[in-house]
């Protein structure tokens, strides 16, 4: 898929929470098909000490006004200065990158998984993914109630369900302790899951036990996009492979995990 390498307009900058931001950047020209978990990145010219892109999944596109929203979350001094960006500035954007959860069959039930900044790819994927809100299940974790971002324009694309570390919301616990996944994984026919390593690994591995197809969608460091900085490499099946081309997102099956 070409590349593009473009000053995008900001047209929104909403914070939804303490630390998680809602932007908007509009295209000059029209947007490529962009699929959930590609990623685009974002050079932070403000912040004068940092050199090198930041990357951010993409939470959703809306092609009739050539524009495409990406959930923000601080988590260092290049996040933290991109959320201070006005509505009607220019961001330097790389896009789309990496390439994309493989979409389900009609008939399929699915289970998405979401934490932290891994929220955004799955709510992309529960919106066009195709099968009836029924076959779609999505559990979304968060340490605390405060920490979850408002899904209002997504529950009408699956079944949501939280959790919490401190029980402020949903299940306490991890995704991992949830009911639908503890009692009811091996009713699903696929597995998508972004979010910490840690998490995604302990889905991996249940997904593996009992045989189903799981797609993670990796967060390492991917600076350039075009597998030049050797910053995002992952060990897989394959041998050393760069995130940023090779992924973000992979089988389990082709991971070393």
């Amino acid at each position: 898929m070409k590349k593009t390498v473009q000053e995008l307009l900001l047209v929104e900058n909403k914070q939804l929470n303490h630390d998680n931001f809602k932007l908007v950047l509009q295209a000059p020209t029209k947007l490529p098909e962009i699929f959930p978990g590609q990623f685009v990145n974002i050079e932070i010219k403000k912040a004068t000490e940092i050199f090198l892109r930041r990357p951010f999944s993409v939470l959703d596109v809306d092609y009739e006004n050539n524009t495409f929203s990406l959930l923000v979350k601080i988590l260092g001094r290049g996040s933290k200065v991109l959320t201070t960006y006005e509505e009607g500035e220019k961001i330097s954007v790389v896009y789309p990158l990496g390439n994309s959860f493989t979409l389900p069959q009609k008939q399929d039930k699915v289970l998405l998984i979401g934490g932290g900044s891994g929220v955004a790819p799955m709510l992309f994927l529960a919106k066009i993914c195709g099968l009836p809100a029924e076959n779609v299940h999505v559990i979304l974790g968060a340490r605390s109630q405060q920490d979850h971002v408002n899904i209002d324009a997504y529950q009408a694309f699956g079944n949501y369900y939280f959790t919490t570390e401190d029980g402020s919301l949903g299940e306490k616990g991890f995704v991992t302790h949830h009911p639908v996944f503890t009692n009811e994984l091996s009713t699903f026919d696929r597995v998508y899951t972004c979010g910490p390593d840690m998490m995604m690994k302990a889905v991996a591995k249940e997904a593996a036990v009992k045989g189903i197809s799981c797609e993670v969608s990796l967060e390492n460091m991917m600076a350039c996009g075009f597998g030049v900085c050797l910053c995002c490499v992952e060990k897989t099946k394959e041998g050393n492979q760069c995130v940023c081309t090779e992924g973000p997102v992979f089988n389990i099956n082709k991971l070393t995990w």
